[in-house]
């Protein structure tokens, strides 16, 4: 690569976005993992739809992540899942940097990550049928009442995210918001397609593949809750 400034999120002209791009500066590391690392981890809105058996080499479930932050969580996910093949959806460069860093020095062959807007991602290079589980962990609350509205959980995003699940497959949601988990467990409800995993129709405890992550930890110490929803792709 000649030029750093060039590994920039990758969007659609006029798509609604489904993150706010935030400024942040990266370490010297993480934009050597560009360099170094982008293109065995790398994969570009630009390529279209995905062959996941010729991304990793192999017939596997996958799981997509949306939002990973600095991606510990996940590449604790695909350390400790081998057998699943794991893509994560990010516009921070620096997390992006991070994780594929850390993968890197890992050896991690079973992660793959988007710089870009995950709206783009799903519609022009997720096929149908494809995921066994999307999941998205502590995404923006934005908990000004004003600012609801730019929640990505909502009825238009978690339909567009249906169909990319296997039949059976599972969206996963997790949120030490209140305010936001039971905005979260209402439009899952109404959502069509869905089916709630827990039986009594609300949250779950948190299951063993969702790592606890430093902010989730730290929120705790806080007297924080943390909700966890999952619903299963039943139509």
């Amino acid at each position: 690569m000649e030029n750093r400034s060039e590994f920039k999120p990758e969007f659609k002209k006029k798509s609604i976005r489904s993150f706010v791009v935030r400024a942040g500066r990266m370490t010297e590391g993480q934009r050597k993992a560009f360099d170094d690392h982008w293109s065995d981890y790398g994969l570009s809105l630009f390529d279209g739809m995905v062959d996941w058996a010729e991304v990793f080499g192999r017939q596997a479930p996958v799981v997509l992540e949306i939002g990973f932050g600095m991606g510990d969580s996940l590449l604790a996910m695909a350390q400790a899942e081998p057998d699943k093949d794991f893509v994560g959806v990010e516009v921070h460069p620096p997390g992006v940097g991070r994780l594929i860093n850390n993968a890197g020095e890992a050896g991690i062959a079973n992660l793959r990550v988007y710089m870009a807007d995950a709206t783009d991602v799903m519609t022009d290079c997720i096929p149908d049928g494809s995921l066994s589980r999307i999941q998205i962990y502590f995404p923006d609350p934005w908990h000004k009442k004003k600012h609801n509205k730019r929640r990505i959980v909502q009825p238009g995003f978690v339909e567009v995210l249906r169909p990319k699940l296997e039949m059976g497959g599972v969206l996963h949601l997790a949120t030490d918001w209140q305010d936001y988990a039971d905005a979260m467990l209402e439009v899952m409800t109404a959502a069509s397609g869905y089916g709630n995993v827990d039986e009594a129709g609300g949250f779950v405890p948190r299951p063993e593949f969702r790592p606890v992550t430093k902010f989730e930890r730290r929120g705790e110490r806080l007297g924080h809750g943390v909700w966890d929803l999952l619903f299963r792709r039943v139509a």
